[in-house]
């Protein structure tokens, strides 16, 4: 997927030279997470938003050197790496530097979400599983034939948690009618956290415990 038609050009950035104040104002002004700092047009890090408190109007911002934040992507970055970006530094906007160390523009959160929600994933008609299994024992070879032997394409799929040696996977197939892709994926050991509200083991279940209460209540 190209994002690059996506690189904000309208957007500052700031020589080390200048003074906080015009950060200060840019931040009041705005609602960016960070901004770019240059030295001799060389990117050099961020400030933060959530230092403004910190800032003094009258000092310049190479007294702040030593806080910048040093993330950045390049235009040959992937879209994914970029979400990765954002999400990894809490960012809403994510500088574009090229292989010389010049700042090309930035991207925006809210575009590349855009561009996200406007793949397969999301457009294609189909049904959302979320599976979990520890992170030595789960393979997307092995999620994609579990999917593919119950007659069902698998769309996407992406790690949405990971914990305590745990993954998380979210899918989106393309069938809605689910309960024979989760029994297998049971089968197969993984946990459904999440399938569709027809899933038959959890019915069973229900219909157990219903009869469980029925039966102590006698």
């Amino acid at each position: 997927m190209q994002i690059q038609s996506h690189i904000l050009t309208n957007i500052p950035t700031f020589e080390v030279e200048e003074s906080l104040s015009t950060v200060i104002d840019f931040f009041q002004e705005n609602t960016h997470s960070h901004i770019a700092v240059t030295e001799n047009d060389i990117f050099l890090g961020l400030l933060s938003e959530e230092d403004l408190e910190n800032f003094d109007r009258k000092d310049q911002v190479d007294q702040y050197r030593y806080e910048l934040e040093a993330f950045f992507v390049t235009k040959e970055t992937g879209w994914l790496d970029v979400l990765e970006a954002f999400a990894r530094n809490e960012a809403n906007l994510v500088p574009v530097v090229d292989d010389k160390g010049r700042i090309e523009g930035y991207y925006d959160l809210t575009d590349i979400v855009s561009v996200f929600i406007d793949t397969p994933f999301f457009t294609e008609p189909g049904g959302i599983i979320v599976v979990a299994k520890g992170i030595r024992d789960y393979s997307f070879s092995e999620i994609a034939q579990i999917v593919e032997s119950n007659n069902t394409k698998l769309i996407g799929g992406f790690i949405t948690d990971s914990r305590n040696d745990v993954i998380q996977v979210t899918l989106k197939v393309s069938s809605t009618d689910l309960n024979d892709i989760l029994q297998t994926f049971r089968r197969y050991n993984y946990t459904v956290i999440f399938g569709n509200a027809d899933d038959q083991f959890l019915e069973d279940l229900k219909e157990r415990s219903d009869y469980l209460d029925k039966y102590l209540n006698v």
